[in-house]
């Protein structure tokens, strides 16, 4: 099988893993809408291995685990809402709820030069560069702006710097994922929250900040 064919293969079943489980996750994406997430997911697979942007998967884990777990998210964004992810790396979740939600704007901040470039890169190819900046610093470095909502999904030491991430939100609202040892930490730091175990996921969780 070569390259082209290969990569083919893998969009497709990619577009098959949203249309079977996207109801799994409350949501119904267009066909127009499929499309743009693989156009996302071939930016991902063309760079992950150079970047390690996600674990291994299949072409089906990314669209459930990566693509509709960060859609979770948009069922707290209202209209016209402004995201600051933390530690985004691929793009997750932003890039996903970026594509699905035109009305929302994001900052993308990301410490890791290689990985931030890529993003400026992806936001660029999937039209998104007029809604969503990259900002290329530790979250210490930098202000959450006019953003309303903070989320993080994969953190370096994402315990370890919780109670700095969570003084730096400044009373905006956190949607963080993440396993059950993180919702311990919330709870430790005096963080009122509801969690969502997230579909096909035994331990997985979305953890809502209560306003």
């Amino acid at each position: 099988m070569n390259f082209f064919v290969l990569f083919q293969f893998m969009r497709d079943e990619f577009i098959q893993g949203l249309r079977t489980n996207q109801r799994t996750f409350d949501l119904e994406l267009s066909s127009a809408v499929l499309e743009r997430l693989a156009d996302y997911f071939d930016l991902v697979q063309t760079q992950n291995q150079l970047l390690h942007l996600v674990g291994p998967c299949s072409p089906e884990q990314f669209a459930t685990r990566h693509i509709l777990e960060s859609l979770t998210v948009l069922e707290h964004l209202p209209k016209n809402a402004k995201l600051a992810d933390i530690g985004a790396g691929a793009g997750l979740p932003s890039i996903p709820c970026l594509i699905v939600r035109i009305d929302l704007t994001a900052i993308l901040i990301e410490s890791k030069e290689k990985k931030a470039k890529f993003l400026e890169s992806a936001l660029i190819k999937l039209e998104l560069s007029g809604r969503a900046k990259v900002v290329s610093k530790q979250f210490e470095e930098t202000s959450p702006d006019n953003a309303e909502f903070i989320t993080c999904r994969a953190l370096d030491k994402f315990s370890e710097k919780l109670p700095r991430l969570l003084k730096w939100a400044k009373r905006r609202r956190i949607l963080f994922f993440g396993g059950p040892s993180l919702g311990d930490k919330l709870r430790e730091n005096g963080v009122n929250f509801t969690e969502r175990l997230m579909p096909l996921s035994e331990r997985r969780y979305l953890f809502i900040e209560k306003i």
